[in-house]
């Protein structure tokens, strides 16, 4: 048995010849397939070594820098903002605006409560009506007054009464016409108490003192409104707000630049929040005082078109020009360096970067834009393209950014 189980290990040579033919013809298949991937990486030029370039990116620019003076930067700020509080001190009863709330001059914005100076007002209106009151009995007290005077002054002409008894008549005549004057200037006086009073009603109503937008809500309802904020958690004011239509750009122009900055002079606004836009702009002020520790002076430009997105506080860049921009050069270009432009049998192209290589890409080019050439197709804004690429860069060579 044991011979048998090792008679059965035992390879049988008829096959062998058979089996390595086989080998030798996945052999010569698999160096055929791998000499004709090596030969297709190095046309491809995977194992060529990467080209060092400077790049570029298309650019989308304005024409107005061919005709802009000079540039600044600042911020766009309300000309007409207002911390609203209240004249009365008291707690907060309703809030009915919030952040972005637009309101109307005069409009009711929040609420104080106001039970004691109600109770004040109804006090001032009773004394009033009782003051009135005062004044036609006093009326009446005269006229009765007046008839005994004048009966009196009659009967001692006549000789009729004695003169003592004239002259009571004539005291009380006089006291009555006392009496109407001193009613009449009581009522007076109670009509100012009830003015005094509806005014103090006034001042817990937090009204808009113009047309504007709510920049911030400073108190809640329950917060103790005081004008000055003097006592501890008291709030001095309740509502922030802004007239969007006051928005301007204030400006530092260099002293040494101001020369070329007029009154009325055109601008161009850039706001860092909405870098696809341009606003035009001119100049409203240079402000008469310089900032010595930066050698600066503040202009203040206004927008000549409104945008509900133009907000307080945005940064924002002036680019301040020699003429206005007209109609069709408010749109954008695009734009190359020059340095990137090839001339390819009397064509002009470009090589592009894509995937890591350079891509010949023709080009139609237009006028130029300041140090910018404006290109009509071929490229995008965005894409990137390498500079000076004449006797050192081939379409399809493999290209890496040259580090600054």
């Amino acid at each position: 048995m044991a011979a048998e189980d090792l008679s059965k290990l035992k390879i049988d040579k008829s096959q062998a010849p058979h089996l390595f033919r086989r080998g030798r013809a996945f052999y010569r298949v698999g160096s055929v397939l791998l000499i004709a991937l090596v030969a297709l990486f190095f046309f491809k030029g995977v194992f060529s070594p990467a080209v060092q370039v400077e790049i570029a990116t298309v650019t989308q620019v304005y024409p107005s820098r061919t005709f802009t003076l000079l540039n600044a930067s600042g911020y766009v700020v309300a000309q007409r903002k207002a911390s609203v509080s209240s004249k009365a001190t008291g707690s907060l009863e309703s809030l009915y605006v919030e952040e972005g709330s637009r309101v109307q001059k005069n409009m009711i914005m929040a609420r104080l409560e106001s039970r004691d100076v109600v109770a004040a007002r109804d006090q001032a209106a009773a004394n009033l009506n009782l003051a009135r009151s005062n004044v036609a009995q006093a009326k009446a007290e005269l006229s009765d007054a007046t008839l005994a005077y004048n009966r009196a002054k009659e009967l001692v002409a006549k000789g009729f009464i004695a003169k003592a008894d004239f002259d009571t008549a004539e005291a009380r005549y006089q006291k009555a016409v006392a009496g109407v004057a001193a009613s009449e200037a009581a009522v007076k006086a109670n009509v100012a108490a009830l003015r005094a009073a509806e005014v103090a009603i006034e001042y817990t109503l937090i009204r808009a003192p113009f047309d504007a937008v709510v920049l911030t809500k400073n108190a809640d309802v329950g917060d103790i409104i005081t004008p000055f904020g003097a006592a501890a958690n008291a709030k001095a004011s309740v509502v922030t707000i802004a007239d969007m239509n006051s928005l301007q750009v204030e400006a530092d122009v260099s002293e040494s630049d101001l020369e070329q900055v007029k009154v009325g002079q055109p601008c161009e606004i850039q706001l860092d929040a909405l870098p696809e836009s341009r606003f035009r702009g001119e100049v409203h002020m240079i402000v008469p005082t310089a900032d010595r520790s930066k050698a600066t002076v503040m202009v203040k430009v206004r927008f000549l078109d409104k945008d509900p997105r133009i907000l307080p506080e945005m940064s924002a860049k002036v680019a301040f020009l020699q003429r206005p921009v007209a109609a069709d050069e408010r749109r954008p270009r695009t734009a190359i360096s020059p340095m990137a432009i090839v001339s390819r049998s009397g064509k002009k192209a470009v090589l592009l970067i894509r995937d890591g290589r350079a891509v010949e890409t023709p080009v139609t080019l237009g006028p130029e834009i300041g140090d910018m050439v404006e290109v009509y197709s071929g490229v995008k804004a965005g894409e990137k393209v390498v500079l000076k690429p004449l006797g050192k860069v081939e379409s399809g060579d493999k290209v890496k950014v040259a580090e600054k």
